[in-house]
């Protein structure tokens, strides 16, 4: 095993799009290991919006990331070498909250094992079992309560959490409308996923689709984009409609004032309720998720496509894809093969 350790730590704030410079590669020996701790080799790292939000020095629902730090992100790891009795070499494990570096010394006491499902890739702890899919899962779930015969409407819907929350919308019976902003992804949500319509909102009027798409109305809006679409989904949401407010990541690169919604009003005389959350808010109840979502992964309920970029040098840079919408599913970085 190589004696030296790779982490990308941040040097400065990024101010708009993340760029070279912002983030350093740094090499580092790699410590004896103590009692109790267990070091890992990482396959796949973990890309989100909530990178960027960590990365800038704003009041958030976790401190940012300092100068000089390691980068923050969660992911999956073998572990190479155990001086922890529950681990050993070739076990597979959740690395938590942790940071972007090649071989993560890891506590034993708390720490994850994989459990192994038949048929079920690596890649869906990433997506469906992992963060984004208890994202989907307890946002739509807890906070949207769908019933049958209502509508769902979720922007970024072919991001690796949109597109578990129009499965989930469909599995409990709801029509299911994404946005997106490629005609390949609208394909995808529809043939695919089973959504019942998608909208690409670079080349059509969104309002308008959505008066086509939605003729009742709005019931749930699962908010993961904000600005103007959020405005066009307010605009159709029916009374005592709810609206998870999960992300705004339109907004994550701004470098000025950002607007809030022009119609904020209409949320008032729907009556609907809005509510943000973190999946970490939900953190004591994933296993309740996990469980649930296997089930339908393994019943064919659940389509997911992991988007994977291989090299653990290309973090910094792929994390761009995000914000441009290049992405469709989870996006990972892969940083080494995974086991076979």
């Amino acid at each position: 095993m190589s004696e030296m350790n790779q982490t990308w730590v941040l040097r400065q704030r990024p101010v708009g799009d993340i760029k070279e410079g912002d983030l350093e590669l740094v090499e580092t020996p790699l410590e004896p290991l103590k009692d109790g701790e267990v070091r890992a080799k990482t396959i796949y790292l973990s890309l989100d919006p909530t990178n960027r939000i960590w990365m800038s020095d704003v009041d958030a629902y976790l401190p940012p990331v300092g100068i000089g730090d390691a980068m923050r992100g969660g992911g999956l790891a073998v572990v190479v070498e155990s001086k922890h009795d529950g681990f050993q070499q070739g076990d597979v494990v959740n690395t938590g909250l942790g940071t972007w570096t090649m071989y993560p010394t890891l506590q034993g006491e708390g720490l994850a094992k994989l459990p192994i499902l038949p048929g079920v890739p690596l890649t869906a702890y990433m997506g469906p079992l992992g963060a984004t899919g208890m994202t989907a899962y307890f946002g739509l779930m807890d906070i949207g309560k769908p019933k049958a015969g209502e509508t769902v409407v979720v922007s970024a819907a072919a991001g690796a959490v949109g597109s578990m929350v129009g499965q989930i919308a469909k599995i409990q019976g709801c029509r299911a409308v994404g946005i997106a902003g490629s005609d390949d992804k609208c394909k995808w949500l529809t043939e695919t996923a089973g959504f019942d319509a998608a909208i690409n909102y670079k080349t059509e009027d969104v309002g308008a689709a959505l008066d086509k798409h939605c003729p009742d109305g709005v019931d749930i809006n699962f908010e993961n984009v904000g600005g103007q679409i959020m405005d066009e989904v307010i605009a159709r949401l029916n009374d005592f409609s709810r609206m998870p407010l999960c992300g705004l990541i339109s907004t994550y690169n701004a470098t000025g004032p950002v607007p809030g919604p022009y119609n904020f009003s209409n949320l008032l005389m729907r009556r609907t309720l809005v509510k943000g959350f973190i999946v970490i808010d939900y953190f004591p109840r994933f296993p309740e998720g996990i469980q649930q979502m296997a089930q339908w992964l393994m019943e064919g309920k659940l389509k997911f496509e992991t988007d994977v970029v291989k090299g653990f040098e290309n973090a910094p840079a792929s994390l761009s894809r995000l914000f441009e919408g290049k992405n469709l599913g989870k996006l990972v970085v892969e940083c080494s093969p995974p086991p076979a």
